[in-house]
C-alpha cells in the first residue's frame, strides 16, 4: 500500500491511497464467504457455492463491493497512522479507481487537529473582584437562615405582603372551566411570585372567606399561554413569625452557642465562597486572555456539529425537562432567534478553541493525571450530576468516557499552569495569590467554557476503531457500483 497526504487547509487534509490487488485477498475471501452464507443456488449446499458460480450468478461486482467495504477501514487507518495524522471525525471517502486483479485507489478527506503555536502567556495580567464581606452580607446570610426557621400562625385580619394564604383556585377560558383548572388548599406566600401573575394584588386585602376574580396568563397545563379568568377564594390567612435574633436562635439553627459565633462562622463561610468565586473569575479571565493571544483555526464541520449538539441538548433535554420549547425560552430570555444562534456559535467556538489549546499545553508541559486526581474529579462530577460516585463511575466506564474525564482533569491542570504564570490583581490594586486549594476552580473555569469532548470524535488512532467511510465507486472493471458505508474495523497491528 502507498499513501500520500495533501494539506487542504490548516484543519483538513486529503489522503491518497493506492492498494495492490493482492492485498485485497483476505477481504475477497471474506466477501465470498459472507455471500455464501446469504444466498442459495440449486445443486449446491449453503456455504459451499464455488467462487466462479457466485461470479456467474451474482456478478463479480457484488463481490468487489463487499470486499472493498471490508478493506477500506483497514487501509484508511494504515494511511492515517503512516502519515501520523491526528484526525477528527469521519472521513469523506471516494474510490477513484478499482481495477479487478490490479489496483484499488481511493481518496479520503478528513478534518484534523490544527497545529497550534502556544503563545508566550507569561505576560498575561487580569483584574478580579476583591474578597470583601460586609456587615450587610452577614446580616443577609443570617436573615436567610432565620427565614428557614419561621413559623406560621393563623390570624383574623386581611392578608398582607409576606403572609401565607391558603386558597382555592378555579380557572376558566372562554367561560369554560378547564379540566386541570381547579385546585384546592393551595398554600401561597404573598409576594413570592411562585404562582400566577396578578395573584398578589388579588389576594392582598382579603380576609378568610373572601373571594375575587382576576385575569392572568396560564403558566402551565393544557391551556398554557392563554388568558384565563381566575377565581381565587382565601380560606385562611397566616402570619409568618421569625424567631428572635439571639443566642437561643443560634443554638436552634446551628452548632454554635452564641449569635456572635454564628455570625463569625457566616463571615468565614462567605469569605471562603468569595475566595472560590475570585479564583474561578481569575481563571476564566486568564483563559479568555490566552485565547485572544493564540491563533486557533476551527474545522467547519466540527463547529457545525458542535452547534447542532448544543441546540439539541438545550431543546430536548434542558428545556424539555422544564416543559418549554425554544420559542418560549427565547421569549422569556428576551432574545431573537438570530441572537440565540450567534451566541450559540460563539460559545461553540470558544469551547473548541479552549480544548485545542489546553490539550496542546498538556502535551507541551507533559502533564499527567494520577489516579487520585481522577478519583477526586469523578467525585465532583458525580455530585453535580446528582448520582452516587459508584453509579457515576459505572456509567462512565460503561459509556467509555474515562478518557474524556482524564482529558478534563489534564486541561484543568494546563489552565492552572497558565494562571500561575499570570499576574492577577483585584480592583483595589492588591495582588491575588491563588493557592493549591484553588486548583479545583481551574477545572471549573475550563468546564465553564463548555468545551466539547473533541476526543470523542477522534478516530483511526492505532488503538481505536476505524471510522466508517461512505465510499463511492468511480471506476470498476466489471461493474460501476456504489459501495455501502464501510464497516468498522478495529485498528491494530
Amino acid at each position: 500500500m502507498k499513501s500520500a497526504v495533501e494539506t487542504l487547509n490548516p484543519t483538513r487534509v486529503r489522503l491518497t491511497v493506492e492498494v495492490p490487488f493482492e492485498e485485497l485477498k483476505d477481504s475477497l475471501d471474506a466477501a465470498y464467504k459472507k455471500i455464501n452464507q446469504q444466498v442459495t443456488v440449486k445443486g449446491f449446499r449453503k456455504g459451499k457455492i464455488p467462487a466462479r458460480v457466485i461470479d456467474q450468478r451474482f456478478g463479480r461486482g457484488a463481490v468487489l463491493e463487499e470486499a472493498v467495504n471490508d478493506a477500506l477501514p483497514k487501509f484508511y487507518t494504515e494511511a492515517v497512522n503512516e502519515g501520523e495524522i491526528n484526525v477528527l471525525g469521519q472521513p469523506d471517502v471516494d474510490i477513484t479507481e478499482l481495477k479487478d486483479g490490479e489496483l484499488l485507489s481511493f481518496t479520503a478527506e478528513v478534518d484534523v487537529r490544527p497545529v497550534i503555536e502556544i503563545p508566550d502567556y507569561s505576560g498575561i495580567a487580569v483584574t478580579v473582584d476583591p474578597i470583601e464581606v460586609s456587615d450587610e452580607d452577614i446580616d443577609k446570610s443570617v436573615e436567610q437562615l432565620r427565614d428557614r426557621f419561621a413559623s406560621t400562625n393563623p390570624v383574623e385580619r386581611a392578608a398582607a405582603d409576606g403572609d401565607v394564604v391558603t386558597i382555592d383556585l378555579e380557572a376558566k377560558v372562554d367561560g369554560e372551566v378547564l379540566p386541570d383548572g381547579v385546585a384546592e388548599g393551595v398554600q401561597y406566600t404573598i409576594g413570592s411570585g411562585d404562582l400566577l401573575d396578578g395573584i398578589d394584588d388579588a389576594v392582598t386585602g382579603l380576609e378568610a372567606g373572601g373571594e375575587t376574580t382576576f385575569t392572568s396568563e396560564l403558566k402551565g397545563g393544557a391551556a398554557e399561554g392563554k388568558e384565563a379568568e381566575v377565581t381565587v377564594k382565601v380560606t385562611q390567612v397566616a402570619a409568618r413569625e421569625l424567631p428572635a435574633l439571639d443566642d437561643e436562635f443560634a443554638q436552634l439553627a446551628s452548632e454554635f452557642d452564641t449569635l456572635d459565633e454564628l455570625k463569625a462562622d457566616s463571615r468565614k463561610r462567605l469569605e471562603s465562597s468569595k475566595q472560590y468565586e475570585q479564583a474561578t473569575q481569575a481563571q476564566e479571565r486568564v483563559l479568555d486572555a490566552l485565547l485572544q493571544l493564540a491563533e486557533v483555526p476551527i474545522p467547519e464541520k466540527l463547529l457545525a456539529e458542535e452547534i447542532n449538539t448544543r441546540k439539541h441538548n438545550l431543546e430536548h433535554h434542558q428545556l424539555g425537562q422544564m416543559g418549554l420549547d425554544l420559542a418560549k425560552y427565547l421569549e422569556i430570555q428576551g432574545k431573537t432567534e438570530e441572537e440565540f444562534d450567534a451566541e450559540t456559535k460563539e460559545q461553540a467556538e470558544k469551547g473548541i478553541k479552549t480544548q485545542f489549546i489546553l490539550d496542546e499545553l498538556v502535551n507541551k508541559e507533559k502533564l499527567n493525571v494520577n489516579q487520585e486526581e481522577l478519583t477526586e474529579h469523578l467525585m465532583r462530577r458525580a455530585q453535580s450530576s446528582g448520582m452516587s460516585p459508584d453509579q457515576f463511575a459505572q456509567a462512565v466506564v460503561e459509556g467509555g468516557q474515562v478518557p474524556m474525564l482524564v482529558g478534563e482533569v489534564a486541561r484543568g491542570k494546563a489552565l492552572a499552569v497558565v494562571v500561575e504564570a499570570a499576574t492577577v490583581t483585584d480592583t483595589n490594586g492588591n495582588p491575588v495569590e491563588l493557592d493549591d486549594e484553588d486548583d479545583d476552580a481551574a477545572e471549573a473555569a475550563e468546564a465553564s467554557a463548555d468545551a466539547p469532548a473533541v476526543e470523542a470524535t477522534e478516530s483511526a488512532d492505532a488503538d481505536k476503531d476505524a471510522d466508517k467511510a461512505e465510499a463511492k465507486t468511480a471506476e470498476a472493471t466489471t461493474d460501476e457500483a456504489k459501495t455501502d458505508e464501510a464497516k468498522d474495523e478495529k485498528a491494530g497491528a
